[in-house]
């Protein structure tokens, strides 16, 4: 399989025009993650040409909704979705923060090897995480429930500030379990190109 035409056939879906030097750096870190991958298991998805839809677009699938100019991935494990969000957005600052030490040992390589100056890696808990700024966007894809991730992440958020909650079906049971302070903004279908399933973005925001 062309992964480079499965990309560009689905970022054009998408209606992302990103220019070819990002597009092959999302291809060298769909290598790299792959070949760390068969030693380190960081995600359980295998095979690149699967890696296209299931974690570059799905990822990249929320880039309308990120606000500049500093951003924060929860729980980024392999670096999803803050690798290749900040691949498209040179301009925004990004900090990809997990617990796992395997994992920021990666994210921290592929950051190197693609020349991303823009993102920083830290090992930490959200719950023990104490950034000297908050954020204007904090991002999570499949990390925790709404309220375990607002309420650990909430010091965090710049008062105007926006969470981003990736979600696979729409998670009506965790809506009204939001902690004071917080609204549900909007809950947006996201249409990823190549991948049969159910996707959603949560907008909360401080009130």
């Amino acid at each position: 399989m062309d992964l480079g035409r499965s990309l560009d056939e689905g970022l054009a879906a998408l209606g992302l025009d990103l220019p070819v030097p990002v597009r092959e750096r999302l291809l060298d870190y769909v290598a790299l993650l792959a070949k760390w991958n068969r030693v380190y298991n960081l995600t359980a998805v295998r095979r690149p040409e699967q890696m296209i839809a299931r974690h570059l677009l799905d990822s990249l699938a929320v880039l309308p909704y990120l606000r500049p100019t500093r951003i924060l991935d929860v729980g980024s494990g392999a670096g999803l979705p803050g690798i290749p969000l900040a691949l498209a957005r040179e301009d925004c600052s990004f900090v990809l923060l997990d617990s796992n030490r395997k994992k920021t040992r990666f994210m921290t390589q592929a950051a190197a090897e693609l020349g991303l100056e823009n993102v920083e890696v830290v090992t930490a808990r959200i719950a023990d995480y104490r950034p000297a700024t908050p954020f204007d966007t904090i991002v999570s894809r499949a990390y925790a429930s709404l309220d375990e991730l607002v309420s650990a992440a909430c010091g965090a958020c710049a008062p105007d500030g926006v969470f981003l909650i990736m979600k696979g079906v729409y998670p009506l049971a965790e809506l009204d379990a939001l902690p004071a302070g917080f609204a549900v903004e909007g809950v947006h279908r996201l249409h990823v190109p190549g991948l049969d399933a159910e996707r959603h973005v949560v907008v909360v925001r401080p009130t």
